[in-house]
């Protein structure tokens, strides 16, 4: 009996589709050759690491956010050919730029269909960043503030850093996703929670109040994450401030001396994560190569470049965290995330909301 119901077992095992189909690697070794528009520097080692594995040469160029999403869109209207693949940030001018006039597509392949989080499919995330509330953790044993609607009162004014989201997109998408009906709703239950009062309101939702707020007590802007970052966790400076910025900014603790702590049990939410995007051009003259290369990011191999610090995670959950980090589940609990649709739509009204208080 217990044969027979091995037996069974076996034939009836689901069947397993080989993470490089040989047919694939076949056709894409035709092509021989593809190019790469990417945001991250990384790039050049993971194209290093696919030329050596499969001998198909990848030309890989490294952009700024602004610059990829205005090559991309160029070349799409006029339909020049320009890379095969490309890793895109900035979702709200990725998705109405670059995705919804049908310049790039995903691609996802068969054996991560069941692995990355439907909810990462489509687009095709290949990324992940987070920033989260730091504070000075040489001042403060434990964390200063614990809801952000502290930081919008007198004794925090000139406390709360965070970089200038006019130079930085992903900032001002930060700003726009707090004013979605979602997360405005977390806020003004917090700022009752905090205050003891349903909120006033001003001005259309409790997202653009706090920005309000925040700005009225006067926000410290910086330039540079890292710059802010170095400033904040000085030691013996009594530093009794708290920034938003880049969490993998953390790992300069031991190598700069540097007292830098998260706030993880903020309230409504710890910070944000930004995703970057992995999508193949419509027009690509090395499809297959591009496909290949794709499968290739989304494993443990091809996302090693990328997987050597805190702060950064990818779409594939089989691939751990930095040791140390929290994995993404965790942080995806915690932190604000970006709705592409919905930043499109909206950032040019929190924008125009933003300078009409800052100038």
């Amino acid at each position: 009996m217990r044969l027979k119901t091995l037996i069974l077992a076996l034939v009836f095992l689901p069947t397993v589709t080989l993470a490089e189909s040989p047919e694939l690697i076949s056709a894409a070794k035709e092509e021989g050759s593809l190019t790469v528009y990417s945001i991250t520097s990384r790039i050049a080692n993971a194209a290093k690491s696919f030329e050596e594995k499969y001998g198909i040469t990848v030309s890989a160029y490294n952009l700024k956010d602004f610059e990829l999403i205005e090559k991309v869109s160029q070349e799409g209207k006029n339909n020049i050919y320009g890379s095969d693949v490309i890793i895109a940030q900035d979702s709200g001018r990725v998705y109405g730029e670059i995705i919804k006039p049908g310049y790039a597509h995903s691609y996802v392949p068969e054996s991560m269909k069941g692995i990355i989080p439907e909810k990462y499919q489509d687009p095709l995330y290949f990324s992940f960043i987070t920033k989260a509330f730091i504070y000075n953790s040489e001042t403060n044993v434990f964390p200063p503030v614990n809801n952000v609607w502290e930081l919008t009162e007198k004794n925090w004014a000139k406390k709360f850093w965070f970089k200038d989201p006019l130079k930085e997109g992903v900032n001002a998408n930060f700003l726009t996703m707090v004013t979605s009906p979602e997360v405005s709703a977390r806020l003004a239950e917090s700022y009752e929670r905090h205050f003891g009062k349903k909120i006033t309101l001003t001005t259309p939702n409790a997202g653009y109040e706090w920005i309000k707020a925040l700005i009225e007590n006067q926000l410290v802007m910086f330039t540079s994450d890292t710059k802010m970052a170095a400033s904040l966790g000085e030691r013996g400076k009594d530093i009794n401030a708290v920034a938003l910025g880049t969490y993998s900014k953390l790992r300069a603790r031991e190598k700069k001396n540097l007292a830098l702590m998260p706030i993880m049990g903020m309230e409504p939410f710890a910070g944000f994560f930004y995703p970057s995007f992995l999508l193949v051009r419509n027009n690509a003259k090395s499809p297959n190569a591009a496909k290949l290369f794709v499968e290739y990011l989304l494993t443990e191999e091809g996302f090693s470049p990328w997987s050597g610090s805190l702060g950064t995670y990818s779409s594939n959950p089989n691939i751990k965290a930095y040791p140390g980090d929290n994995s993404l589940d965790i942080w995806s609990r915690i932190l604000v995330f970006e709705s592409p649709q919905y930043i499109f739509e909206h950032r040019g009204d929190v924008e125009e909301f933003w300078n009409s208080l800052i100038y």
